[in-house]
């Protein structure tokens, strides 16, 4: 499946994966970036939710990366 940025402003960038399952959010705060993904527990994979703290934009666009790769299902 692919992931499709759904949002993006001055402080968050958002995808969607394309079974509208499954979210990874970047957000800037004050101190630090923070990444999140969430799945629906309609996700074929179930529920959850897991989030990190990065001191760089650089490392938290990594996880991004890694999360779309990890929580990508078949088609």
């Amino acid at each position: 499946m692919s992931w499709t940025e759904v949002r993006r402003d001055d402080r968050i960038v958002e995808w969607e994966r394309s079974d509208g399952h499954a979210t990874i959010r970047l957000r800037r705060g004050p101190n630090a970036w923070h990444v999140r993904v969430d799945r629906l527990y309609q996700s074929a994979e179930g529920r959850g939710y897991e989030g990190e703290r990065f001191e760089s934009e650089q490392e938290a666009r990594e996880a991004v990366d890694g999360w779309k790769a990890e929580y990508d299902v078949e088609n």
